[in-house]
């Protein structure tokens, strides 16, 4: 099983620091809207996001959270493993929100959509926005694209896409893997 590296740390740490910009562009002070880290590997970029807007450009109101889509995946009772749930942390409403559902990888789009139907438990949003880190253009099973994304990766057949954070893994870098 090869792998070949996509995105050092210094790559990831530019691009986060784009799509800060890009979300500081489009929702100024964030009084209207929300961040929403989908568990568990969304969670490492809303963090990071959320960090950045506040120590390098002073957002000092925004909202974020963390939503488990465990039970609301289509392949929630399918195959041989048993799921485990992660932790929904989300203490506000998005009634009347914009919302930006944030995700490491955009692969298939059943995760999104899973998030979807999960987030509908804290309001009704005004608006849903997707940011991912990593948008697998090639992949997707639902009509699902990225509003905010950091890196456009084709990877075809066997291949799949490995995002590391220094918080979980030890060292921020994503691969792309062979096999």
């Amino acid at each position: 099983m090869g792998q070949k590296v996509l995105l050092s740390e210094k790559e990831i740490n530019i691009i986060l620091h784009r799509l800060a910009c890009q979300l500081l562009e489009n929702h100024l002070d964030f009084k209207e809207t929300v961040l929403i880290g989908i568990q568990p590997r969304g969670i490492f970029v809303a963090k990071r996001l959320t960090q950045i807007l506040r120590e390098e450009y002073g957002v000092t109101r925004i909202q974020t959270g963390y939503l488990d889509i465990t039970f609301y995946r289509d392949d929630f009772r399918r195959g041989d493993r048993v799921l485990e749930a992660n932790k929904t942390d989300i203490d506000f409403l998005v009634e009347d929100k914009k919302v930006v559902l944030i995700d490491d990888v955009l692969y298939t789009g059943r995760s999104i959509r899973a998030a979807l139907t999960a987030m509908q438990s804290f309001g009704r949003p005004k608006e849903i926005e997707l940011l991912t880190l990593i948008d697998r253009r090639f992949s997707r099973h639902l009509p699902i694209q990225p509003n905010y994304r950091g890196r456009q990766v084709d990877a075809i057949n066997d291949e799949r896409v490995k995002v590391m954070w220094e918080e979980n893994e030890g060292e921020d870098v994503v691969y792309l893997v062979n096999g």
